[in-house]
């Protein structure tokens, strides 16, 4: 699903240059669960912002489900990056004035899905997910976890080739972080690919393998 080879990132402020990705060569297959781990400032959300196609490169090479992503023009990639990968943030990036309901759908609506589509499909994810009961109330009467499990919804609902997850059970205490990394296995079990960036080595065990990165490279990998 995805290869990159040579993969270099590079930031510059004013005189400053600092790389963040340092020829890094990675590939995910389908159906892996991949958790990203290494100290902060390492590049691991340098490396997940790429893979889902919010940053771009300095140099390398970067393939997705046979697409050489930095060749196509921006239209297109972005149709590529709606239509097969869904992301879940640490900080739930639920939109507050919008119920459950609405939250999940807002995806749908950017792809321009029929109102009567997207109605059964943001049914089908919230039951999936046991939240339908909830979907008329609002973020702020949720629990962290609840908050968390309506944000992978919301990724889910386009039904994604790929969930980028970055530190999912960053602002959740240990029982809600153990909810939503069970719901990342059931996930997996049920076919989707995730990526995860984590400070966890608790989160990462849920994982099938393990990628550590130390000062934009990757210093060892396990299974």
């Amino acid at each position: 699903m995805i290869k990159i080879q040579g993969l270099t990132k590079v930031f510059q402020a004013e005189d400053v240059q600092t790389m963040a990705l340092n020829q890094v060569d990675f590939e995910v297959g389908e159906g892996e669960f991949v958790a990203i781990m290494g100290p902060s400032g390492c590049g691991k959300s340098t490396l997940l912002n790429i893979i889902g196609m919010l940053d771009e490169p300095t140099s390398g090479h970067y393939e997705f489900l046979g697409h050489n992503i930095f060749t196509l023009p921006e239209k297109e990639r972005t149709a590529i990056r709606k239509k097969n990968i869904g992301f879940v943030f640490q900080n739930f990036n639920l939109i507050d004035e919008l119920n459950i309901f609405e939250n999940v759908e807002l995806p749908l609506l950017y792809l321009g899905v029929p109102a009567p589509e997207r109605k059964v499909k943001v049914i089908e994810v919230l039951e999936q997910l046991e939240m339908a009961h909830r979907k008329k109330y609002f973020p702020m009467q949720l629990s962290g976890g609840q908050q968390q499990r309506i944000a992978v919804a919301r990724a889910l609902v386009v039904n994604p080739a790929l969930l980028l997850a970055d530190e999912p059970t960053g602002n959740l205490d240990s029982l809600h972080g153990d909810e939503v990394m069970n719901l990342c296995i059931k996930l997996n079990d049920a076919g989707t690919t995730i990526v995860m960036v984590t400070h966890s080595a608790r989160d990462a065990e849920y994982s099938t393998r393990i990628v550590n990165l130390f000062d934009g490279k990757i210093v060892s990998e396990r299974y």
